[in-house]
């Protein structure tokens, strides 16, 4: 099921405040929502859900955003043992992996460095929001939900969940695969 050819559609989550994030804590990845995007039959053929523990806390504004909790994140595997399993399992650093625009590589490239963590993915990334906007000749970018329903495709699962949002962005990279 797993093999080069596939790309890899990552979304994270991460922890975050509504106005300023206060001192002492920093954005951190809490959840890897992966779905794998089988390219011959453009079929999203997996998905799951790395939960993982940050040092930063998640408070109030973040659970109710993303719906994870302390308690959640608490039982989480440490950044090194997520990018561990994204290379064992996934084959990340074979596959070329997708997004939904650059924060996502961004926040993996940043965290990687300060915590010593080797950067697990292929060097080919493909940013499905800004691949969108070309395709659809958008003045700007738009955000997935919106991206979705200028799709007419309805959003599955609870937005910013790492899993579901991998499997929504897969769903437009297939129809964005097939134009």
């Amino acid at each position: 099921m797993f093999n080069p050819d596939n790309i890899l559609v990552i979304d994270v989550e991460a922890t975050c405040w509504e106005k300023t994030v206060p001192k002492g804590q920093q954005n951190e990845i809490i959840e890897i929502g992966i779905c794998v995007l089988d390219t011959t039959t453009y079929e999203r053929v997996a998905c799951d859900s790395l939960i993982v523990k940050p040092l930063s806390e998640v408070g109030e504004f973040c659970t109710q955003l993303t719906t994870l909790t302390q308690a959640d994140v608490d039982q989480g595997i440490s950044l090194k043992q997520a990018c561990e399993i994204l290379q064992t399992r996934y084959l990340s650093d074979e596959c070329r992996w997708a997004s939904y625009g650059a924060y996502d590589r961004k926040q993996f490239e940043k965290e990687c460095l300060n915590k010593g963590v080797k950067y697990p993915f292929y060097p080919e990334h493909i940013n499905v929001k800004q691949l969108f906007a070309d395709t659809l000749k958008l003045k700007k970018p738009v955000g997935m939900a919106s991206a979705l329903k200028k799709l007419d495709f309805p959003l599955e699962g609870t937005h910013h969940r790492g899993i579901d949002d991998a499997w929504n962005i897969a769903k437009i990279l297939v129809w964005l695969l097939n134009q």
